[in-house]
């Protein structure tokens, strides 16, 4: 779909800049540009805009009047804030204000994730507000409920709309305490109280309650009338209330999603540096265990803090994978041939009282994603289901194709409509309760002892599936087992054979590499391994030194090892300029920043060889060899 973008800027360079960046991000759009007030307002009603790009200064115009302007023609464009600079204090004004975001002018790379973000926001919103609608138009033709309490909460009566809803007759509702107010503990005299306050002027909060079905089940209720009935022969209150059970869980749905957004911004926030951090203590770890004799009293302890190192590692790209941020190779799959291939690591994981049982359609659907990150999806699935059978058990794998309908989204915040590929890892263990449900994809929650998980596994299963334009829904009772199904989007696409390990090759080398990094420890030590190896290094720290070193070195240059982000311009751009002088000249990028600063700039495109920080100095030397190598 064609997103239309209204940029209010009056700056010729920084609305090319914006456009620019747009495009880079992938957007499909149609972008308006404006200057003035009229222009502005007469886009609003014309052009109809999806999102709002807006400077905060302007020759006759300003970021503040555009936002309240906005508000009123054009309330569902998300609105965001460009400017070349701003104080807290007034960027907390706009946000308060409405605007979904700002953005500095010397930070364009963060646009195009915002106005995706802002975008996605705006989806889901409107997803609700339908689905509030059809639940609306629901309860306004049949689902009313009128019930009369009396002084202690018992029913005496309830219209027959309230029945079906029940699973009650007639006569054996009255007398039961099913309608219990959400909060308050003495349910009697809080009803009462209730309505002598809604009767007198005194509170006139909508009551919430909760209405138990026959099977044990609740409801969730919103009074939309209540009133006290003061009769010689009845005293109590009558209440007429609509069921509102699917919104409540919508809503909840909807804030689950928007957590998990925040904690990803956060997690993706620290990657880059962190990274940076974790690379240069696996370089120099193995540059201190290389120089070290076998039987070095040092190397125990050394060898510790690169275990600590790779632990550190590994909660970062469990976290890049719940915040939907890792570097990702994808490819067309058949699940039936991941779960095959990885059934004997499966095996060992499990304990042998655990059987393990597969059943897989003979006719599945093919799905595009990272196999690795969909192995690691299923380990995690079924290390869970192990812990929660320590007694033994049955483990099921099971795929199939799937269709999921407007009935299903309905009841399921964000998914869409269409067709899935579904694998499913149901257990026989203890099961989890509604509680823990609530809170089971949230990156560091955990119910096991301390010391036994981080409470990321899941969290990583959430992202990963996510990322890959998935969904995942767990079903579970205490004592019943859990079930976990993730739904894939099906493709209509040849799959794709799954990577074979090949053996260790040689990493030592004679060529002349170039390499470019703009932090000077991890410059140094990239400098130092390939040295190591054999290489000819030749190092600057931005992409203009790179640039004028390689025109005035006289020898050739037989790759370029450079940063994606680098000060005064880009890894890509310094590569498209190397190539045009050195044709023959092989290039690889690295980068610690998460895949909305990578992807967004086209170093991720097809065959286009990354390194991704943290790296070792064996996975770097081994790299740079196959690089240069390649056909």
């Amino acid at each position: 779909m064609t997103v239309h973008i209204l940029l209010l800027e009056d700056n010729d360079a920084d609305a090319e800049l914006v456009e620019v960046e747009l495009r880079r991000a992938g957007l499909d759009f149609t972008a308006r540009r404006v200057v003035t007030r009229p222009d502005f307002e007469r886009a609003l009603r014309e052009f109809h805009p999806d999102i709002i790009v807006s400077d905060h200064e302007l020759p006759q115009f300003s970021g503040v009047a555009a936002l309240e302007l906005a508000g009123a023609l054009a309330p569902h464009a998300p609105f965001i804030l460009l400017t070349g600079s701003l104080d807290e204090e007034t960027a907390v004004e706009y946000m308060k204000a409405g605007a979904a975001d700002y953005i500095l002018k010397g930070r364009l790379t963060r646009l195009g994730p915002a106005v995706r973000g802002a975008l996605e926001r705006e989806r889901m919103k409107r997803q609700l507000r339908e689905r509030e609608e059809y639940f609306r138009s629901l309860i306004e033709q049949a689902m009313d409920i009128i019930a009369v309490l009396d002084a202690d909460g018992a029913v005496r009566y309830a219209s027959p709309s309230v029945l079906p809803l029940l699973g009650y007759g007639a006569e054996e509702l009255v007398g039961q305490h099913i309608f219990d107010l959400v909060h308050p503990d003495d349910v009697g005299p809080a009803l009462r109280m209730f309505a002598e306050g809604v009767a007198t002027g005194q509170g006139g909060r909508l009551l919430e309650l909760q209405v138990r079905h026959k099977d044990g089940t609740y409801r969730s209720l919103e009074a939309i009338g209540r009133y006290l009935l003061d009769d010689p022969v009845v005293r109590g209150v009558v209440i007429n209330a609509r069921d509102v059970t699917e919104r409540r869980s919508l809503e909840r749905q909807l804030l689950q999603a928007q957590k998990m957004e925040a904690v990803g911004r956060l997690a993706a926030g620290i990657a880059h540096d962190f990274n940076n951090v974790l690379t240069a203590i696996f370089g120099y770890v193995d540059l201190l265990l290389d120089g070290l004799p076998t039987l070095s009293p040092l190397r125990p302890d050394i060898e510790e803090i690169r275990t600590a190192a790779e632990r550190a590692a590994g909660l970062t790209r469990q976290l890049l994978a719940f915040s939907r941020k890792q570097v990702r190779q994808m490819r067309t799959l058949d699940l039936n041939e991941l779960l095959t291939d990885i059934h004997k690591l499966l095996r060992r994981l499990l304990r042998e009282d655990i059987d393990m049982v597969t059943k897989l359609h003979p006719r599945l659907g093919a799905v595009r994603a990272d196999s690795g990150q969909l192995e690691q999806v299923v380990v995690n699935l079924a290390v869970n289901a192990r812990d929660a059978m320590p007694g033994g058990g049955r483990l099921t794998i099971e795929t199939r194709n799937a269709e999921l309908d407007e009935a299903y989204t309905r009841e399921h915040v964000p998914v869409r409509p269409g067709r899935y590929v579904m694998f499913a890892l149901s257990d026989t263990g203890t099961g989890m309760s509604p509680e823990t449900m609530a809170h089971l994809f949230e990156p560091f929650f955990t119910t096991k002892e301390a010391g036994k998980g981080t409470g990321l596994g899941l969290a990583t299963v959430y992202g990963i599936v996510t990322q890959s334009g998935g969904y995942v829904w767990c079903y579970s009772e205490l004592g019943h087992g859990t079930t976990f199904k993730v739904y894939l989007p099906r493709v209509d696409e040849p799959v794709d054979p799954l990577p074979v390990r090949v053996a260790a090759r040689s990493t030592r080398g004679s060529e002349t590499v170039l390499v470019v990094e703009d932090e000077p420890g991890l410059r140094a030590l990239t400098r130092r391994v390939l040295e190591k190896h054999g290489y000819t290094v030749l190092e600057a720290a931005t992409a203009d030194a790179a640039a004028a070193l390689a025109r005035d070195y006289p020898r050739p240059i037989h790759l370029l090892l450079a940063d994606v982000v680098l000060p005064g311009g880009s890894g890509r751009a310094l590569a498209d300029a190397l190539l045009s002088q050195r044709a023959d000249v092989r290039v690889l990028f690295m980068s610690g920043y998460t895949e909305d600063a990578i992807v967004h700039r086209g170093v991720l495109a097809a065959n286009t060889p990354f390194l991704h920080k943290p790296f070792s100095a064996d996975t770097l030397t081994a790299k740079v060899r196959e690089v240069l190598d390649a056909s």
